[in-house]
């Protein structure tokens, strides 16, 4: 590879990088949009949290548990640490000859966040703050790096259905298929976000004796909107980063399937919403183009425009449906996170056996267990931490804390001091 084309990939790879980045903002915004303003200081804090602490534990071990050295297909671990290995500054260092080894770690620290702040989001507005901190730090420390080197890291998952002959070549490649993680990253969040809010219980006003559902409404929809924006041009990033080079043909094509899949998301969720409900909502279009966006990331690199609209459309209509069943079912859930992260999650990754250049019976079971094994990990987990929390520190905030803000009570801020409301 000469020296140009080397400096290119590079480029971009850093480009996509700070794009993720500028993800957490865009996160911050929808979850203060969709919650109320006496709330706002503290999930500032919780994103501004997961973003340093998520950074400095993927540089003291996740990296290298994500990425192992000696490796059994399992767990594996590195060292303490990172150290760049001697082709480290080199074409030479990564298969796609992209990147360096600090472009490579950068990029893959961005993806290590982003699973505690849909978290976050799912939370909001009656977890105690220091509960939710040693979560992300055992989350995104450990439990995110292990499920990442299942496939990422080339453990087990990726070499589901391979085929070698007697000398142990490859012979076939097959395999579990996540792009760019709508299992890896997304459902990962997602299944802890379940875990989580269950556990929690609803916020109070949610739910009346008698079961029935009452919103309580963001304060700031247009902030939310512009959350929801800052995250589609992240994506970009996200999934553009992800084919790890700068190759035109391969990121023009994810680029397109990206876009599509959240165009189509967000239309056939607010069409499926008016059908039910008969009127124009707001907030099921956001979702529904963060539901595309969603389910497109685990096959962007093999589906065509085509496929892309039809998974990101139908994953638009299972956010719509999936909002109502959690609220069916008494769980809350302020911003959709579980629906957003969880179902579509779920959806884009077994669309990888539907659509797309792999398509086929052997890889739905392929793409199957690898959600399935996934799921188990991440629901025990998040069950063991979380209910070790609630028995020791507590994770839920008093009551009349949650009625007064967070912010007065955790931070002893006001986020609109001269806008206050009395809001119980």
């Amino acid at each position: 590879m000469n020296d140009g084309l080397f400096t290119a990939n590079n480029v971009w790879m850093m480009m996509c990088t700070a794009l993720v980045f500028f993800m957490h903002l865009g996160f911050s915004f929808l979850e203060i949009g969709l919650t109320r303003q006496k709330n706002t200081i503290n999930i500032l804090f919780k994103n501004l949290f997961i973003i340093c602490a998520g950074l400095l534990l993927y540089y003291l071990g996740g990296f290298n548990l994500m990425y192992p050295g000696d490796f059994n297909g399992f767990l594996g671990f590195a060292g303490f640490g990172i150290e760049a290995p001697a082709n480290g500054m080199t074409a030479d260092y990564a298969p796609s000859g992209g990147y360096t080894y600090w472009t490579d770690f950068l990029f893959q620290g961005m993806f290590a966040a982003t699973a505690a702040t849909i978290v976050s989001g799912a939370v909001a507005e009656r977890i105690k703050i220091g509960g939710f901190m040693i979560f992300t730090v055992i989350y995104v420390g450990l439990i995110y790096p292990i499920v990442g080197s299942w496939q990422w890291g080339g453990g087990f998952l990726s070499t589901l259905g391979n085929e070698v002959n007697a000398a142990g070549e490859l012979i076939k490649e097959a395999g579990f298929h996540d792009f760019a993680g709508s299992t890896l990253v997304h459902s990962v969040g997602g299944w802890a976000a379940l875990v989580a809010v269950y556990l929690l219980g609803p916020r109070i006003g949610k739910f009346d004796e008698n079961g029935e559902t009452f919103a309580i409404p963001g304060h700031n929809i247009p902030l939310a909107t512009a959350g929801v924006l800052i995250l589609w041009l992240g994506w970009f990033g996200f999934n553009g980063g992800s084919v790890l080079s700068a190759d035109p043909e391969g990121t023009s094509l994810v680029l397109v399937t990206t876009s599509l899949a959240a165009a189509a998301g967000g239309i056939a969720a607010f069409l499926f919403s008016f059908i039910l409900y008969k009127n124009l909502d707001l907030t099921m279009f956001l979702n529904g183009i963060l539901g595309g966006l969603v389910g497109i990331t685990a096959g962007a690199d093999l589906m065509s425009p085509n496929e892309a609209i039809i998974i990101g459309a139908l994953a638009g209509i299972l956010v719509v449906g999936a909002v109502a069943l959690i609220d069916k079912i008494k769980l809350d859930d302020p911003v959709g996170a579980i629906a957003v992260h969880l179902i579509c999650g779920v959806w884009g990754t077994l669309a990888v056996g539907f659509f797309g250049t792999k398509a086929g019976g052997s890889q739905i079971l392929y793409q199957l267990a690898g959600i399935v094994i996934i799921g188990i990990f991440c629901s025990l987990t998040s069950f063991l931490i979380l209910i070790a929390l609630k028995k020791t520190v507590g994770i839920r905030v008093s009551r009349e804390e949650e009625l007064e803000g967070l912010d007065l009570h955790e931070h002893g801020m006001d986020a609109y001091p001269d806008f206050r409301l009395n809001q119980h």
